[in-house]
Protein backbone atom coordinates (compact mmCIF):
# COMPACT_ATOMS: atom_id res chain seq x y z
CA UNK A 1 0.00 0.00 0.00
CA UNK A 2 1.33 3.43 -0.85
CA UNK A 3 0.17 6.90 -0.06
CA UNK A 4 2.19 10.05 0.26
CA UNK A 5 0.56 11.47 3.39
CA UNK A 6 -0.42 9.94 6.73
CA UNK A 7 -1.96 11.61 9.74
CA UNK A 8 -1.27 11.70 13.47
CA UNK A 9 -3.27 13.22 16.32
CA UNK A 10 -1.30 14.86 19.14
CA UNK A 11 -2.36 16.63 22.29
CA UNK A 12 -0.91 20.06 23.08
CA UNK A 13 1.92 18.68 25.23
CA UNK A 14 2.95 16.17 22.55
CA UNK A 15 2.80 18.85 19.86
CA UNK A 16 5.04 21.11 21.95
CA UNK A 17 7.54 18.22 22.29
CA UNK A 18 7.47 17.72 18.51
CA UNK A 19 8.22 21.40 17.95
CA UNK A 20 11.00 21.37 20.56
CA UNK A 21 12.94 18.54 18.98
CA UNK A 22 10.87 15.53 18.11
CA UNK A 23 8.08 13.18 19.12
CA UNK A 24 8.96 9.74 20.45
CA UNK A 25 5.36 8.61 20.69
CA UNK A 26 2.30 8.65 22.92
CA UNK A 27 2.17 6.01 25.68
CA UNK A 28 0.38 3.55 23.36
CA UNK A 29 3.00 4.15 20.64
CA UNK A 30 5.87 3.54 23.04
CA UNK A 31 4.21 0.39 24.38
CA UNK A 32 3.69 -0.98 20.84
CA UNK A 33 7.18 -0.01 19.60
CA UNK A 34 6.07 2.32 16.80
CA UNK A 35 4.12 5.53 16.23
CA UNK A 36 0.57 4.82 15.07
CA UNK A 37 -0.44 6.78 11.98
CA UNK A 38 -3.64 6.77 9.92
CA UNK A 39 -4.51 7.28 6.28
CA UNK A 40 -7.02 10.01 5.43
CA UNK A 41 -9.76 7.37 5.14
CA UNK A 42 -8.92 5.96 8.60
CA UNK A 43 -8.48 9.21 10.51
CA UNK A 44 -12.06 9.96 11.58
CA UNK A 45 -12.54 6.46 13.01
CA UNK A 46 -9.19 6.74 14.80
CA UNK A 47 -10.27 9.99 16.46
CA UNK A 48 -13.61 8.51 17.52
CA UNK A 49 -11.97 5.39 18.92
CA UNK A 50 -8.91 6.85 20.66
CA UNK A 51 -9.50 10.57 21.23
CA UNK A 52 -13.24 10.97 21.98
CA UNK A 53 -13.96 13.82 24.36
CA UNK A 54 -10.42 15.18 24.35
CA UNK A 55 -9.80 18.85 23.65
CA UNK A 56 -6.79 20.77 22.37
CA UNK A 57 -5.86 18.14 19.78
CA UNK A 58 -3.72 18.85 16.73
CA UNK A 59 -3.88 16.98 13.41
CA UNK A 60 -0.57 16.47 11.62
CA UNK A 61 -0.16 15.70 7.93
CA UNK A 62 3.06 13.71 7.61
CA UNK A 63 5.14 13.31 4.45
CA UNK A 64 5.69 9.58 4.16
CA UNK A 65 8.26 9.97 1.38
CA UNK A 66 10.56 11.62 3.96
CA UNK A 67 10.19 8.56 6.21
CA UNK A 68 9.92 5.79 3.64
CA UNK A 69 12.42 3.38 5.18
CA UNK A 70 10.91 3.86 8.65
CA UNK A 71 7.23 3.33 7.71
CA UNK A 72 5.60 -0.08 7.45
CA UNK A 73 2.01 -0.74 6.43
CA UNK A 74 0.75 -3.40 8.81
CA UNK A 75 -2.57 -5.07 9.52
CA UNK A 76 -4.41 -3.53 12.44
CA UNK A 77 -7.99 -2.52 13.29
CA UNK A 78 -10.53 -4.49 11.29
CA UNK A 79 -7.86 -6.09 9.12
CA UNK A 80 -6.97 -2.75 7.55
CA UNK A 81 -3.40 -1.80 6.68
CA UNK A 82 -2.21 1.12 8.80
CA UNK A 83 1.04 3.09 8.48
CA UNK A 84 3.35 2.59 11.47
CA UNK A 85 6.43 4.77 11.98
CA UNK A 86 9.39 2.93 13.47
CA UNK A 87 11.39 5.90 14.68
CA UNK A 88 11.10 9.44 15.90
CA UNK A 89 8.80 11.97 14.25
CA UNK A 90 10.46 15.30 13.48
CA UNK A 91 8.79 18.61 12.73
CA UNK A 92 10.57 18.53 9.34
CA UNK A 93 8.44 15.49 8.44
CA UNK A 94 5.20 17.40 9.00
CA UNK A 95 3.71 19.01 5.88
CA UNK A 96 0.90 20.80 7.70
CA UNK A 97 -0.84 20.88 11.06
CA UNK A 98 -4.05 22.37 12.41
CA UNK A 99 -6.28 22.15 15.44
CA UNK A 100 -8.69 19.24 15.21
CA UNK A 101 -11.98 20.34 13.69
CA UNK A 102 -14.98 18.59 12.23
CA UNK A 103 -17.04 19.11 9.10
CA UNK A 104 -20.01 16.96 8.16
CA UNK A 105 -19.01 14.35 10.74
CA UNK A 106 -15.44 13.95 9.48
CA UNK A 107 -12.08 15.31 10.62
CA UNK A 108 -10.93 18.24 8.50
CA UNK A 109 -7.48 17.47 7.11
CA UNK A 110 -4.81 20.16 7.55
CA UNK A 111 -3.84 21.96 4.37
Amino acid sequence: MTTKIAYKILNAEQFAALQAGGFEGAPVDIADGYIHLSSAAQLTETVHKHFAGQEGLVVLAIALDRLSEKVRWEVSRGGQLFPHLYGRLRIEDVLAHAPLRWQAGAVVLPA
